[in-house]
């Protein structure tokens, strides 16, 4: 009868080489993080270094700032593919993984981890994000409010066709009703009876009524009529048709500031659009440099 005799060790074809525990190692990803956002670090501060040199007031030979943030952008790019590939080779190489799935999975876990790392780390700085953020309300709402200030500005227009003064028509214009009720508590009806200033408020009272338009419109623009007539001493068809151009350059000067401000508000949802698109594209270099570099570190099997 034959003996099998064995020295303890398994057959070679019962072993099973080169197959780890887990598919996925969360401390070769922890080590690839660090590694790519240390990598980031150094080589965001080499760029500043090389910027920084650029700048030279003194020979007037600083670059634009149009050609310095593409550059920067573009140095940006490139500090990204390095330190995201770098990191998940690191991750893959210290996994040991044997599949280019699974090394492939460690670098997209990599660049995932990094990405929301980064942003945590970006939203934490609450005072920096919030001081943008308010930058750039600040410039919407600039353009806005020149456009309000260019309607305020012609009202003095339909004032100079009374013959009154047109910053004393602003003035009434900021507080119409305390205005209005300094001058008209015992003011006549009649416009051929008021003076000076109690005309300059009824101007100014009926104003907004008029930028307003419809039935109530009508109603401010006869009574506005009225009033230049008794004050220039006209008849009133020479006073509604002075008054009648004074609103048609106001519209107009309305009409022109409500395009400009909308013609901005385009150009820099334009302009966000346009970033968005950048900053994706950049963000999916990353997850294939990462990747890329995973899957350069995947080790052979042996046999």
């Amino acid at each position: 009868m034959a003996t099998n005799i064995s020295n303890g060790f398994a057959p070679v074809d019962e072993t099973r080489l080169g197959k780890t525990a887990t598919r996925l190692s969360w401390g070769a990803v922890f080590a690839g993080v660090v590694i790519a956002v240390a990598v980031q670090l150094v080589l965001g501060i080499l760029g500043a270094g090389i910027g920084l040199s650029m700048v030279d007031p003194v020979e007037g030979t600083t670059p634009g700032a149009a050609g310095f943030g593409i550059g920067a952008g573009i140095y940006w790019l490139i500090t990204t593919v390095v330190a995201l590939g770098a990191g998940g080779y690191a991750a893959a190489r210290v996994a040991g993984v044997h599949e280019r799935f699974d090394a492939l999975v460690h670098g997209l876990v990599v660049w995932g981890v990094t990405l929301i790392l980064t942003l945590y780390l970006l939203t934490s700085a609450v005072g920096g994000i919030i001081g943008g953020a308010f930058r750039t309300v600040g410039a919407v709402a600039g353009t806005a409010g020149n456009a309000v200030g260019a309607v305020a500005s012609a009202a003095p227009v339909a004032a100079s066709a009374a013959g009154v003064d047109g910053q004393d028509v602003q003035e009434a214009a900021r507080d119409v009703r305390s205005e209005a009720a300094a001058y008209l508590s015992d003011a006549p009806n009649d416009p051929a009876q008021m003076t000076q200033e109690q005309a300059q408020a009824e101007i100014a009272r009926q104003l907004p009524a008029l930028a307003r338009g419809g039935a109530e419109g009508q109603q401010a623009e006869s009574r506005i009529v009225d009033v230049v007539a008794a004050q220039r001493k006209i008849s009133r068809e020479e006073a509604q048709a002075q008054v009648t151009r004074a609103k048609q350059q106001f519209v107009q000067t309305k009409n022109e500031a409500v395009a400009t401000a909308k013609s901005a508000t385009d150009k820099a949802a334009g302009a966000a659009a346009g970033t968005s698109f950048v900053l994706v594209l950049a963000l999916l270099i990353g997850a294939a440099a990462a990747g890329f570099g995973a899957t350069a570190a995947t080790r052979r099997r042996l046999h």
